[in-house]
């Protein structure tokens, strides 16, 4: 069986992709233990100077697998499952190499926030881009609404949080959210460009000037998703959440108490 999460070298620039197609790269801890490996593989390697995030198929990321919702490997509790998968959002945010997303399709919860974690967002204009936690009886955990405060404006964060409804690409590219808009077939070829492009800068001053950058907003991001892993763990312990998840089990609209 092929690899979930398939890790490239194109001379400087390292290629991460999503590749369950089937499922709309929906993820799982195995997607999530191999992205984390993935980063830390190409962030090793002195060669490599600038990365790709992508998707197989017609979508990015439709967040996590519906089939494994409320499922933790070895058993463990929430605080460490929400722990593990902060680690390769923080990867992400930390890098020295800048990370260019290549998005097409859906970016929905977790595919959302790794969108968002990337330094720039190229997409076609089918994107829809979603944090539908609140639905759940959820928010987001690993960074979602501080990036999306950073980049788009606390106004429209709340909006995309709090409803939890999808926005278009035009809509996304007008608030700041991704940066261009490409046709479907240039969309890989846009993304691989500026990744080339910036990789063939000098590698310590492009660390220093995204360093430089996110001195605005990366440290609050930083403290704001360890605050979300807390609010999470809360969250994951109330009986709006468990109503959630039986309501959606028994196709029926949830009827939430506020407890």
């Amino acid at each position: 069986m092929p690899s979930s999460v398939l890790v490239e070298r194109r001379g400087r620039v390292g290629i991460v992709s999503l590749n369950r197609p089937e499922r709309h790269n929906a993820m799982t801890d195995e997607m999530t233990a191999l992205m984390r490996s993935g980063f830390a593989e190409l962030l090793a390697d002195p060669q490599i100077r600038s990365l790709v995030v992508r998707g197989e198929g017609k979508s990015f990321c439709s967040g996590r697998d519906t089939t494994v919702l409320g499922t933790r490997v070895h058993d463990e509790g929430h605080f460490t499952f929400l722990r593990r998968g902060q680690e390769v959002r923080m990867s992400m945010y930390e890098s020295p190499k800048p990370i260019v997303a290549a998005l097409r399709g859906y970016a929905i919860g977790g595919g959302a926030e790794i969108a968002l974690a990337c330094d720039i967002r190229v997409a076609t204009a089918d994107l829809q881009m979603a944090l539908p936690e609140i639905n759940f009886g959820l928010v987001t955990d690993t960074g979602g609404s501080q990036a999306l405060t950073a980049i788009a404006g606390p106004s429209r964060a709340k909006y995309m949080i709090l409803t939890g409804r999808k926005v278009d690409a035009q809509t996304l590219l007008n608030w700041g959210a991704i940066d261009f808009i490409v046709e479907d077939d240039k969309l890989e070829e846009t993304a691989f460009e500026i990744a080339e492009e910036i990789a063939s800068k000098p590698p310590v001053a492009v660390a220093m000037g995204k360093q430089l950058i996110e001195l605005v907003y990366g440290s609050t991001i930083r403290s704001g998703i360890r605050q979300e892993l807390i609010a999470q763990v809360a969250l994951f312990g109330t009986e709006d959440y468990k109503e959630a998840g039986s309501a959606r089990r028994e196709k029926r609209k949830p009827d939430f108490k506020g407890r």
